[in-house]
């Protein structure tokens, strides 16, 4: 009985340190992002499902400049300017605009997808990787809410640079969403009007207003 109580407090501590060496890693990514004017990130998006027979792989881009953002993905554009979201398909000619509440801590959207970690999870130190002479340091989140559509998220966060490398997000569904980032540079010179939407690019198209 002994054994097994000293068995348990030791597992305890060591699970504490790795709970308190994640979280001071995550507040370091968090501090380096916040730390940028805007940010420019290409990237891999792979959607897997075996026992659906499912199995997407595409590439996009995103620009961060704090909440406001330009996400290009799967042959669609979607602006925020901060207050409105369009989202743009040039296949359909079809515009649809909507008002994100940033008190809605169900809107996940690009700007939070750096930081979204903050609340909302217990977190744990996972397994290092070495990609290309990279060391990937993984981090294990599991979400609080048990009604959550996550099973749990593995952040993978480059050691030397403090940036997110690849994230990996497994559903109850068995459905696994994995992005990977390809290239991250930050304070680059953007345009002015790149997070205003100008609707006389777009006169033949139909502008549906969801708000």
């Amino acid at each position: 009985m002994i054994k097994k109580i000293v068995f348990v407090i030791v597992t305890l501590f060591i699970t504490n340190i790795y709970g308190q060496d994640a979280k001071q890693l995550l507040n370091e990514v968090s501090s380096k992002v916040k730390s940028y004017d805007n940010i420019v990130i290409s990237f891999k998006y792979t959607l897997n499902n075996p026992a659906e027979n499912i199995s997407q792989e595409t590439r996009g881009d995103v620009t961060l400049d704090g909440d406001k953002y330009v996400l290009n993905i799967m042959g669609t554009k979607q602006m925020y300017d901060g207050k409105k979201l369009h989202v743009i398909v040039p296949e359909d000619e079809e515009i649809n605009i909507s008002t994100i509440s940033d008190e809605d801590e169900d809107n996940v959207t690009p700007a939070k997808m750096l930081t979204f970690y903050e609340k909302g999870y217990t977190y744990t130190m996972d397994i290092v990787q070495n990609v290309q002479g990279r060391k990937i340091q993984f981090i294990k989140l599991i979400p609080i809410d048990s009604k959550s559509e996550l099973k749990e998220i593995l952040l993978g966060i480059d050691k030397q640079t403090k940036h997110i490398y690849k994230m990996i997000l497994m559903q109850n569904n068995d459905t696994n969403i994995t992005i990977t980032v390809n290239n991250f540079k930050t304070n680059q010179p953007l345009s002015k009007t790149l997070f205003v939407f100008d609707e006389s690019k777009y006169e033949n198209y139909y502008i549906n207003r969801l708000d």
